[in-house]
């Protein structure tokens, strides 16, 4: 059974507009061995950051400096080596890293401090305490889920019962945000909340109305701003619309574009060498390749590799066999064309026809070999 975690919130930068700013986090926690260190994450720019406190007088203090918009971060105290290993989620906090001095106060529970000092936690802190209910059953079946899973116990029959009751959990849970997102418009939170809402495939039908009945306040912050990109970029890869152009090195360092690929039909590939399901797919786009090529179908793959993993990608390529161009900026998450396409999860693909239109996306298996064979037999 894989494991069903669902955040409190994507962990994603947040909005603003000026270039830097100084921030202090003072934690206290009454129930931490003054010996003990916390551990303070969060990533600007796609680069993560890790910070270390000692406790100092009762209280553990982090300075440093960062963009000038707050930014998600997460605290863990003393009590996260726990793990899952016991079936519960790690003591952690997360909250919004921005300029001015945040106070967090715990009693006895990480998860359940009280976050104060600055505006953008403290509306976050209404959003959460709206959600409590419905996170808390999601995590008590994910408690449920991982306890089975260690006794060994996650039978067919158990997953037959245990997932349709985790579907109505996270349904409850999005209708909550939803309805938190309408009454709200103009709390920061509701955007953020509204990302996470829309999942990794974005319906723009959807979200965008629900987007546009933000207040301007709202929608003016980056946040809002990377949120409307993401319903643009997912616009413009909709079926029947010409696939964004761009251009992208080839595993050997020659600028490779979409535009070469004009006249042939081409498949898309977004993956990565350390994506298994990427990986599974591979042997049917290997059949299929040296079924249709000489047919005028082409494939072009987009690694979502990191920078230092370029031995591990060419490694993938020679291991799965595949023969068609390759690129990557080895950016990751932040490659550039997945950007431009909105790819929040792998593998996806996009089939794109002669005149460079999108006609079908995220073909695999059988659905890919019914698609080629409808075009080319």
């Amino acid at each position: 059974m894989k494991k069903l975690i669902i955040a409190a919130l994507a962990f994603m930068p947040f909005t603003g507009w000026a270039q830097s700013a100084g921030f202090t986090v003072k934690f206290k926690d009454q129930s931490a061995p003054s010996t003990e260190k916390a551990l303070l994450l969060y990533e600007i720019d796609g680069k993560s950051h890790v910070d270390s406190a000692q406790m100092v007088n009762g209280v553990f203090t982090f300075t440093g400096t960062m963009p000038s918009y707050p930014v998600m971060a997460r605290l863990w105290g003393h009590n996260a080596p726990v793990g899952y290993e016991n079936g519960h989620l790690p003591d952690q906090l997360n909250f919004f890293l921005e300029k001015g001095t945040i106070h967090i106060d715990v009693k006895d529970s990480l998860k359940y401090a009280v976050v104060t000092g600055t505006k953008n936690n403290e509306d976050y802190n209404r959003f959460q305490k709206f959600m409590t209910k419905p996170l808390n059953g999601i995590m008590e079946l994910n408690k449920e889920g991982i306890l089975t899973m260690m006794a060994k116990k996650n039978s067919p029959a158990f997953e037959a019962d245990y997932k349709p009751r985790y579907q109505k959990a996270v349904e409850i849970y999005k209708n909550r945000q939803l309805e938190y997102i309408k009454a709200n418009p103009h709390s920061f939170s509701s955007v953020i909340a509204l990302n996470e809402w829309a999942g990794s495939k974005i319906d723009v039908t959807v979200v965008e109305p629900i987007y546009k009945g933000l207040a301007a306040e709202v929608r003016n912050t980056k946040a809002g701003q990377d949120l409307l990109n993401r319903i643009n970029s997912t616009r413009s890869t909709n079926i029947g619309s010409f696939a964004p152009l761009f251009t992208q090195n080839d595993t050997s360092g020659k600028a490779v574009k979409l535009s070469d690929y004009r006249g042939k039909y081409v498949l898309l590939d977004f993956w990565a060498s350390w994506c298994g399901p990427c990986r599974a797919e591979n042997p049917n786009y290997v059949k299929a390749y040296a079924q249709y090529k000489a047919k005028g179908f082409e494939m072009l793959g987009v690694s979502l590799d990191r920078t230092d993993a370029h031995a591990a990608w060419l490694a993938a390529i020679k291991a799965d066999g595949l023969t068609w161009t390759q690129v990557s900026d080895l950016k990751y998450w932040t490659n550039d064309v997945a950007k431009l396409y909105d790819i929040r999860s792998i593998p996806q693909n996009f089939l794109i026809d002669p005149q460079g239109k999108i006609i079908a996306k995220n073909l695999r298996g059988d659905e890919l070999d019914k698609k080629l064979a409808e075009l080319f037999n």
